[in-house]
C-alpha cells in the first residue's frame, strides 16, 4: 500500500471552498459526459454514517470503457466502470473506489479541510504507523507543472483575476502571504494486491490523482465568479439540475448526448 498526503491550498475560505468542490464536480460531471459514458450518479441523500453520524452520502458510477487502449477493451466487458462512494461530514470527507473487474484494486481517499496554509503536521489523525508511510507532497495550484492536455490560459492562475472578489493572480510566493487561504488536506491510500506489479501500478496511479487534484482544484479557484454568492441551496439545485441532465445522457436519453470529452477529471473529489 502506498500513502500520500497531498495538501492543496487555495485562495479561499474553508465555507467557500464547500460551494465552489460542489460547482466544480457537478459541472465536470455534465460537461464531459459522452452518451453511454461519463459519471452517472446513483445516489445523492443525506444518511447515517455508523461512525461520524449523519452525512451526504453519493454513489457514483463512472464509465471508462471507450476510453481504455483497444487491447485492454478487447479483453474487459462492454459495461465497465468505476464505483466511487463518498461521504461528505464538512469539513471532513470520506471517499472509496473500486472496480468489480480489477477485485484487487482499491482507493481510499481521507480529506479535511482547514483554515491555514497547510501546516498542520497530521490533520487527519494517522496512526504512527501510517505516519511513517507517509509521503507529504504539496501541490501549488498556479506552479505546478500543469497537465499540457488541460491546459486554458484563463484558468491559469498566475494570470487570473477575480472581478468579483478581487483576487489573484497568484504570485510565487502566494501561499505565505495570500488572504483568505485554506488548505485541503488529502490522504490517499492506494492497494493494488497482485505481486510484481503492486508498486507499479500503485506509483502510476498516484500520478494521475495528482494531476486531477491539480486540475480540479485550479479550474475551482479559475471559476470563482461563477459560483461565489451562492448559497448551498443555490449550489444542491444546480447539482440536482446536472445530476438529471448526466444520467439522461449516461442512459441514451438526450438528443444532445453527442457531446464529447473525457470523464476521468470528473471522477477525481476535491
Amino acid at each position: 500500500m502506498l500513502i500520500k498526503e497531498y495538501r492543496i491550498c487555495m485562495p479561499l475560505t474553508v465555507d467557500e471552498y464547500r460551494i465552489g468542490q460542489l460547482y466544480m464536480i457537478a459541472k465536470h460531471s455534465h460537461d464531459e459526459t459522452a452518451r453511454g459514458e461519463g459519471v452517472e450518479v446513483v445516489y445523492n441523500e443525506q444518511r447515517r454514517h455508523p461512525v461520524h453520524g449523519l452525512g451526504q452520502y453519493t454513489e457514483k458510477k463512472i464509465h471508462l470503457s471507450s476510453k481504455l487502449p483497444g487491447w485492454v477493451r478487447a479483453a474487459i466487458p462492454k459495461i465497465f466502470y468505476v464505483t466511487e462512494k463518498a461521504w461528505n461530514f464538512y469539513p471532513l470527507t470520506l471517499t472509496e473506489y473500486s472496480c468489480s473487474f480489477v477485485p484487487r484494486l482499491l482507493i481510499e481517499i481521507q480529506t479535511r479541510y482547514e483554515d491555514n496554509n497547510g501546516s498542520s503536521d497530521n490533520a487527519l489523525s494517522l496512526s504512527p504507523e501510517e505516519l511513517q508511510q507517509r509521503e507529504v507532497d504539496h501541490v501549488d495550484i498556479a506552479y505546478d507543472v500543469y497537465p499540457e492536455k488541460h491546459y486554458v490560459r484563463d484558468e491559469d492562475c498566475r494570470y487570473f483575476k477575480s472581478t468579483k472578489t478581487d483576487r489573484g493572480p497568484l504570485q510565487p510566493d502566494w501561499k505565505s502571504h495570500t488572504r483568505p487561504i485554506m488548505c485541503s488536506y488529502k490522504v490517499v491510500k492506494v492497494h493494488f494486491g497482485v505481486w510484481g506489479l503492486q508498486t507499479k501500478v500503485e506509483s502510476y496511479i498516484h500520478r494521475g490523482i495528482r494531476d486531477i487534484l491539480l486540475v480540479g482544484h485550479r479550474q475551482a479557484f479559475a471559476w470563482i465568479d461563477s459560483w461565489h454568492g451562492m448559497t448551498m441551496d443555490d449550489v444542491r439545485k444546480l447539482e440536482q439540475q446536472f445530476q438529471d441532465k448526466t444520467n439522461k445522457k449516461i442512459h441514451g436519453l438526450d438528443s444532445d448526448s453527442s457531446t464529447s470529452g473525457t470523464t476521468v477529471r470528473a471522477s477525481g473529489k476535491c
